[in-house]
């Protein structure tokens, strides 16, 4: 029998994660996916069937309070702290679509839950949405209950992750997923955007260092374009000089802001 744990909150709950691993992040705004493909076993879809539509609502309405959230962090006036407008956290489109389906693999257990999200129908280029699974729920301490084992995967159905930035700048906490081989990064301009662009004051440089990854080898490195320092795990960077850059390091701009990178396997 499927576990009688899976229920709505669970669901929605898994729905908010994977709305805000699959962030698309722009110079001035973050894009949020708006279609979502839920995959349940085949007991859990059977049993579940005859309230699928009213979990959906509840679901748009728990994606659309998110969004409110994410949109409203303390600000003056609209501007972050250097005058700066916040991101717009929003969805491509007027609201969310949710579909349910029986898992066709086989795949997932019985009590969790597999989702596959989107941008839009026509997703952004370089962007095709985010696999998020909910495994490995030990039932001893209770059905849905979480042990301090890592329990979430998160995947790109078509386009590779290569590495992540971990950073918090004036419009928040932020995560980039560097599916690229080159990465500018700063605070970027009207003529001069960025791929990442931070949202600080003026001791971080337009273009501040930029990341690179050898498509041949895969191994990143990076070089200091700015006025005020990069620093790899502390160390200065040389100006205009391209160094290796570890598989995981802390990378400072110009002391304002720490970058945590990350490269994924």
């Amino acid at each position: 029998m499927s576990q009688p744990g899976l229920n709505g909150r669970t669901i929605i709950g898994e729905l908010v994660r994977n709305m805000e691993l699959a962030q698309f992040e722009m110079a001035y705004s973050v894009l949020l996916p708006r279609i979502f493909t839920i995959y349940l076993h085949a007991e859990d879809h059977a049993r579940l069937k005859g309230v699928f539509e009213l979990i959906a609502q509840d679901a748009q309405r728990a994606l659309c309070a998110h969004v409110t959230q994410l949109n409203s962090k303390p600000t003056f006036m609209g501007f972050g702290r250097n005058k700066k407008p916040a991101k717009e956290y929003k969805i491509a489109g007027d609201d969310w679509v949710i579909q349910f389906l029986p898992d066709p693999q086989g795949t997932v257990p019985p009590g969790d839950v597999e989702i596959h999200s989107e941008l839009n129908d026509a997703t952004h280029p370089g962007f095709q949405g985010a696999k998020t699974t909910l495994i490995g729920r030990d039932s001893s301490a209770g059905v849905g209950a979480r042990t301090d084992a890592p329990r979430q995967e998160t995947r790109r159905l078509a386009d590779r992750v290569y590495a992540e930035l971990r950073y918090e700048d004036d419009s928040g906490s932020q995560l980039y997923l560097v599916m690229q081989n080159v990465v500018r990064v700063g605070r970027g301009g009207d003529h001069e955007p960025m791929e990442l662009a931070l949202y600080t004051n003026d001791e971080v440089s337009r273009e501040h260092f930029v990341i690179r990854r050898d498509a041949a080898t895969g191994q990143f490195s990076i070089e200091d374009k700015s006025t005020n320092g990069t620093w790899v795990d502390g160390k200065r960077l040389r100006d205009d000089a391209a160094q290796p850059l570890p598989e995981k390091a802390e990378i400072g701009a110009a002391g304002v802001i720490t970058l945590q990178f990350q490269v994924r396997k």
